[in-house]
């Protein structure tokens, strides 16, 4: 370790700010985190993470990779009550019409609220030797000496602004992040920004589980597209809950908060689990919406120009859609690419890192924007190609209702395991085509079934 890594400072204690502040501890002696609030002991939601209520996705690669950076942490989080899950057995999921068919998959998934895995990270965190995490202390600035960032400033809540020195700075400050503004008063050109807004609603609800009762540890009912432009999931999380979000693409779609009507929406969903479970759970809360701005991707990677030492990361870079579940896994694959990144030195840091990062983001934003893109009345850029991709794609949603193969590749790439180009091989072309043509026959036959019953009355 050279002289010049001593201290790295991280703004923002949240998903990424965490995982950074392990990732970075293999190259850095100290490692000190700032956050604004006053953090809680327990799982529990705080105010700089409104959408803790509501159901998040830890998708299969983002724990992954959250193993590899804190070994054994899926079974800590599982003995507070967190659900691991193979992700076709045990889920139903329905992407277009139907459910996918359930078959073991060894896609391992979890199901865990956000204010759990939160605060068992920042206690693994907190605990490592050289890490220190500082609650209400809010980040006001940067300190920069014409060349690189040496420090940031420091408020806080019941002291006096301050400076502290280090050898990098992490802007972790999520959605609502500084590090644009701060970068602007030191001179340096805005990164150039990708912004699409689907108008997305989500009104969650939490549920009594009874553990065992059901055959399967999630639903997910995904928005059909403009011809059904909502949706649903539940998911079976610690404390023996359901956490149930609905959500509606538009201002008209968007789910309801009265809790009859909010049963009532789940009773439109594709698959009629949902609303079952939810019509036999004991609810524990009234139901919480939740509008967040839209999906914002800041383009880092082609600024020509970069302060030295600083850097940004997780929603701060890119903050996505919540309705794809991807924002817990691009945040921490984020981090481990920065934890590699700075094994290869402090100097040229940031465009080694961004470079790593756009990767990551790369392809995860593709799916995010192409599906919101795929609604007529969302504002953004539209290309050929990309509508060749959605109508594509619509047919092998529909496929995973007929085809476990398909089903589990699909999940596969939406689960940020394998790339999407593994949906367009020419095997998987041929069973997606098969698909459609037995979704036809069985859609033929049902009819006919039901012409024949009707005649029959």
């Amino acid at each position: 370790m050279s002289d010049n890594q001593r201290h790295a400072i991280v703004l923002g204690g949240s998903i990424a700010g965490l995982t950074a502040a392990r990732a970075l501890l293999d190259s850095f002696e100290r490692v000190t985190v700032f956050d604004r609030d006053t953090l809680p002991d327990g799982p529990e939601p705080r105010r700089g993470v409104p959408q803790a209520e509501h159901a998040h996705g830890l998708l299969a690669h983002g724990r992954q990779v959250i193993e590899g950076l804190f070994p054994g942490i899926v079974d800590e989080l599982a003995e507070h009550g967190a659900v691991p899950l193979d992700l076709q057995r045990d889920g139903v999921w329905v992407f277009g019409d139907r459910p996918a068919p359930r078959a073991v998959s060894g896609l391992a998934g979890l199901c865990v609220s956000r204010a759990l895995l939160e605060s068992v990270l920042r206690r693994r965190v907190a605990a490592l030797p050289g890490v220190v995490v500082l609650d209400g202390h809010e980040a006001t600035g940067l300190l920069f000496d014409g060349t690189r960032v040496t420090g940031a400033t420091v408020r806080p809540a019941h002291g006096a602004e301050h400076e502290v020195h280090a050898d990098l700075v992490v802007d972790a400050t999520g959605r609502g992040n500084r590090g644009v503004t701060w970068l602007a008063a030191l001179g340096f050109e805005r990164p150039a920004e990708e912004r699409i807004d689907a108008g997305t609603v989500y009104v969650s609800r939490e549920y009594r589980r009874v553990p065992g009762r059901e055959d399967f540890a999630a639903i997910l009912n995904a928005p059909g597209g403009p011809a059904r432009p909502y949706g649903g999931i539940a998911l079976g999380v610690d404390g023996d809950r359901w956490m149930v979000t609905l959500l509606g693409v538009g201002a008209e779609q968007a789910p309801p908060t009265d809790p009859d009507e909010f049963l009532g929406f789940a009773a439109k969903l594709p698959d009629p689990r949902l609303h079952r479970l939810l019509a036999a759970s004991e609810p524990l809360g009234d139901p919480v919406r939740l509008r967040l701005p839209g999906s914002v991707r800041r383009y880092y990677e082609r600024m020509t120009r970069l302060p030295e030492r600083f850097v940004s990361i997780g929603d701060a870079v890119c903050a996505f859609n919540p309705a794809y579940g991807q924002g817990m896994t691009v945040a921490v694959a984020q981090a481990r690419a920065l934890g590699l990144a700075a094994r290869d030195g402090i100097d040229g840091l940031p465009r080694r890192f961004y470079a790593r990062a756009g990767r990551i983001v790369d392809v995860p934003w593709d799916m995010s924007a192409g599906g919101d893109l795929a609604y007529p009345d969302v504002e953004g850029p539209r290309t050929r190609r990309m509508e060749m991709l959605n109508a594509y794609v619509a047919r092998v949603q529909r496929a995973t209702g007929v085809d476990a193969a398909v089903a589990r590749r699909f999940l596969e790439v939406s689960n940020l395991i394998r790339p999407p180009q593994s949906l367009l091989t020419p095997a998987m072309i041929a069973r997606v085509l098969l698909a459609q043509r037995a979704s036809k026959a069985q859609s033929a036959t049902s009819a006919s079934s039901r012409a024949t019953a009707a005649i029959g009355q």
